[in-house]
């Protein structure tokens, strides 16, 4: 039996084609993006995408989330609306959840 960090060369080979069609992918629709013309209807879509990513993330965690989970997302909301900077915010919601675990 081999030991648990040895990696199999099947598995290098499937993790490197992995990287190789995600990169593609991003670099395809990229270039696509790039020289098609986009309605104004579809670039609004594209502009919003990131929040809506965002929200498919934080949205499940806040359901099944509890009292440190809902305290973290207002004082992040807070801090974003206040200061406007995406970095602080996170810091301050990571950080607040982080403390009020440790007290409830």
């Amino acid at each position: 039996m081999g030991s648990a960090l040895a990696l199999d060369p099947a598995v290098l080979t499937l993790i490197a084609g992995m990287a190789v069609v995600t990169y593609a992918t991003k670099a395809g629709g990229l270039w696509l993006v790039g020289r098609v013309d986009l309605s104004e209807r579809a670039e609004a879509g594209l502009d919003v995408l990131p929040g809506a990513v965002v929200v498919a993330f934080v949205a499940p965690a806040l359901a099944n989330g509890g009292v440190p989970e809902w305290v973290a997302a207002a004082a992040t909301v807070a801090v974003a609306r206040k200061t406007g900077n995406l970095l602080l915010s996170l810091a301050v919601g990571v950080g607040t959840v982080l403390a009020v675990r440790q007290v409830v």
